[in-house]
């Protein structure tokens, strides 16, 4: 089945291929890094959240580049010791969106009693049409912290939640060392987040900007999310050679936000997640090409009652490709990520949680986008999900989340439209429809929910001042 899939994505790298003959020749995006640099949104970014070469390049050398006043300090032997922003790199960021799936969600407590004692329907209790104000605001510190040396971080209030947390953070130290050779050192909490292309998971778009509250599919592997909601910590080393060869490897250890880990955490990473990168980068006229390979191994305990004994463990390899055209009116990306997970299940199988210890999952999505002098865009993308069968992991019975088939399988497309009238504002109008969820099309969870009842519409307000 996975041949299946990889022979997609090589057809995607050809026609990324072609798009790059026949072209024509010639971070998430916050006002704190324009504030510091004295430079519009579009030199870092096409439309944002996606980089351009130079976004890259700003991210690579830790956000440090600026043309501000600064206040500094010297040694006595002339070397820096101080050079701070004399206004702190501060922005914000406010979401608000409207969600309507194609069948309202079903209430999970239904089959109750209303306060009059009666029984109150499924149907009844179903909601739709969730209006979310604010869907997602966020306060960052986004820029240089002293030479060399820059970060940026996130706290989010999550509108679906209630409540405030932290969010993507990436602080990080690099040098230059001449004009062929960069390192650095990266300190971030959600792998991937520090990456410099759009194809991974912490800046996929147009994968990146789902509604928070429709309904999604109940798998996804470690390196597409899973150790981001686990709750970590890592630190990674990397260095960019001859301007074109990128090298990342590292380490993630658990960092849930309770005070401490316990008998009843879950999902707690146990020891050291080792983390790889690799992407090779070409340029030419205004275009760029990317490939690479990314992955992690991680051993996860389900916890939920003991942290001792054995571990689940995860290994994921994946290739990625990037393709961009930046022209003066004409803005074109295309992207690719294809990603093998193989599972040793042991904790779950000896707690009768699944009826085999070997199991796998592959995770494959293309994604393009264009834009109209960077200001009328749209986007198409393709997701799928595929795995093992297994009766135990996958049950069906449960509305709405259940599994048809013993199986993970999703698969589907996602549409969108944009209007950006100003470079940090942002509306995006998309619809998400589903082929197959958690494994079958037609009543998937065993209480008659369809794939196509999951079917999304989704408006999204998105401005940073």
């Amino acid at each position: 089945m996975w041949h299946g899939k990889l022979r997609i994505l090589i057809a995607a790298l050809a026609m990324s291929s072609g798009v790059l003959l026949f072209a024509p020749g010639t971070a998430q995006a916050v006002p704190s890094f324009a504030r510091q640099t004295g430079l519009a949104c579009e030199a870092c970014h096409t439309v944002f959240p996606e980089l351009t070469p130079f976004g890259r390049r700003f991210k690579l050398n830790a956000y440090t580049i600026d043309n501000l006043p600064q206040v500094s300090g010297m040694s006595t032997s002339k070397e820096q010791t101080l050079s701070l922003n004399e206004l702190p790199p501060l922005s914000f960021m406010f979401q608000t969106s409207y969600t309507d799936t194609s069948k309202a969600v079903p209430d999970v407590n239904a089959g109750g009693t209303n306060s009059n004692g009666v029984p109150v329907s499924e149907d009844a209790l179903a909601k739709n049409g969730n209006v979310l104000f604010p869907q997602q605001a966020s306060l960052f510190y986004a820029g240089r912290i002293a030479p060399n040396f820059g970060a940026f971080v996130q706290m989010t209030y999550d509108g679906t939640e209630g409540q405030w947390g932290w969010d993507n953070t990436d602080i990080r130290y690099a040098r230059m060392l001449n004009q062929n050779f960069t390192w650095g050192v990266s300190f971030n909490n959600n792998p991937t987040v520090q990456d410099l292309w759009n194809t991974t998971f912490a800046w996929q778009s147009p994968f990146d900007q789902r509604s928070s509250t429709a309904p999604v599919p109940g798998v996804e592997t470690v390196i597409d999310g899973g150790l981001a909601d686990a709750g970590v910590a890592g630190l990674t080393v990397y260095a960019y050679i001859i301007d074109s060869v990128y090298v990342e490897f590292g380490g993630y250890r658990e960092a849930q936000a309770a005070a401490q880990i316990n008998s009843d955490s879950t999902n707690v990473v146990k020891s050291t997640a080792p983390y790889w990168r690799l992407a090779y980068e070409h340029q030419w006229d205004r275009k760029s090409l990317e490939v690479g390979l990314y992955g992690v191994q991680a051993k996860i305990s389900p916890g939920d009652g003991s942290l001792s004994g054995p571990t689940n463990d995860y290994t994921d390899w994946a290739l990625d490709s990037q393709f961009q055209y930046i022209g003066d009116k004409h803005l074109l990306s295309v992207m690719a990520t294809y990603i093998d997970e193989q599972q040793s299940l042991k904790a779950d199988f000896d707690a009768g949680e699944a009826t085999g210890k070997s199991q796998d999952l592959q995770t494959l999505k293309i994604g393009a986008s264009y834009f109209y002098a960077r200001t009328y865009g749209a986007a198409l993308g393709y997701f799928s999900t595929t795995g093992s069968q297994d009766a135990l992991l996958y049950q069906s019975g449960a509305p709405l989340d259940g599994f048809a088939h013993d199986s993970p399988d999703s698969d589907g497309w996602i549409a969108e439209l944009d209007w950006v009238p100003y470079q940090n504002t942002k509306l995006a109008i998309q619809y998400t429809w589903y082929n197959k969820f958690n494994g079958g099309d037609n009543n998937y969870d065993g209480d008659g929910r369809d794939a196509s009842d999951n079917n999304t519409f989704y408006v999204l307000g998105w401005i940073n001042f």
